[in-house]
């Protein structure tokens, strides 16, 4: 049984990969490839019942982006529900709006640091 949910996360991990926000590619051009502080991300990764947008394995980080339907009563618990399940797990998770990508993602790298004890 968990094979078969295992199988089924990992599709639906790709085929989220294929569909990424333009926010995703910003932060992922920033992460991917060692560019950010030598550290190795993965997009779209599956974990337990979930999937994560960015996760730095060697670090434990999690770095989620927030569209705006983030702030729907029903989605808020769900994400609450979500990061307490991954911070059950020892993982740390950092959580961004959009905006904030679009705005200035300089800071956003900055806030990683920082709230992701990277420094």
């Amino acid at each position: 049984m968990y094979e078969a949910r295992k199988i089924k996360a990992t599709k639906y991990a790709r085929k989220l990969r294929k569909k990424i926000t333009d926010e995703e590619r910003a932060l992922w051009y920033k992460l991917k490839a060692g560019r950010f502080l030598g550290l190795k991300f993965k997009r779209q990764e599956p974990i337990g019942p979930y999937i994560v947008d960015f996760y730095c394995h060697s670090k434990k980080l999690i770095i989620e982006l927030d569209g705006g339907h983030h702030n729907e009563e029903e989605v808020k618990g769900y994400d609450e529900e979500r990061t307490l399940y991954l911070e059950s797990k020892g993982l740390r998770v950092i959580r961004f709006w959009n905006y904030q990508i679009n705005k200035n993602i300089n800071l956003v790298l900055d806030q990683i640091i920082i709230l992701g004890d990277l420094e």
